[in-house]
């Protein structure tokens, strides 16, 4: 039985995890996603990597309390690092992060090795940009949600090995997303594009119109105003 509860946000990142799935979840924390994945006979088998000792120590307070034994390991480290050749990892999960610092642990971990049959990525910020990083580094998205979650918006991305090239709009909005157009998709660029003419409003009175930075808001206000309209 499952006694671990996890958050909308955790809980949406878990129903993109493939059944059978060796996973590796960076920077784990509490390792409530592999434990939940296990205790529900999700996965065969998890790493839980974390780059501090206190989190670690919560992952491994974890695999005691519900003896996982070998189905769950955790191991301190940066990134990939924490992957060995034997776990024979084809899953990777990294969630809670900005978009930069996964995009610089992808990096890191995915040009050493390519076998990785799924990532599951929920950037906090700068979602675009891990996007782009999915294109130029051959994955390609194969699935993709927002969702509110506890006074914010999550972006979940899922990515395959594959030659894709988006535009430039695919890269902001989501390929998926200009499909489907949820309606937590919908609020999430509504309530962006509210917050840059509120900036834009600012930079003009303040006299940076023509400020680079200015002129990067108002095209990205001009292509959400697009999309929405």
């Amino acid at each position: 039985m499952d006694a671990i509860k996890l958050s909308p946000r955790l809980q949406a990142v878990a129903e993109f995890v493939p059944a059978r799935a060796r996973l590796v979840d960076i920077g784990s924390d509490h390792a409530y996603l592999p434990a939940h994945l296990l205790l529900n006979q999700h996965i065969e088998y998890a790493v839980a990597g974390e780059v501090a000792v206190g989190p670690l120590q919560n992952a491994q307070q974890m695999q005691a309390q519900f003896h996982f034994g070998s189905q769950l390991v955790t191991r301190l480290g940066d990134g990939f690092a924490v992957v060995q050749p034997e776990d024979q990892i084809d899953t990777a999960v990294i969630a809670g992060m900005g978009g930069q610092l996964i995009n610089k642990i992808l990096t890191a971990g995915i040009s050493k090795r390519d076998a990785y049959t799924h990532l599951i990525l929920q950037p906090n910020t700068d979602v675009h940009m891990v996007r782009d990083w999915l294109q130029n580094h051959h994955y390609q998205l194969v699935d993709e949600t927002i969702l509110f979650d506890d006074g914010h918006y999550y972006e979940i991305l899922v990515a395959q090995p594959g030659e894709v090239q988006y535009s430039p709009a695919e890269l902001m909005f989501g390929p998926f997303n200009l499909k489907r157009r949820t309606a937590p998709w919908q609020q999430y660029w509504q309530r962006e594009s509210k917050r840059l003419k509120k900036l834009l409003a600012q930079m003009q009175k303040a006299g940076q119109v023509e400020n680079s930075a200015y002129q990067a808001y108002e095209s990205q206000l001009n292509l959400i105003e697009e999309v929405l309209n």
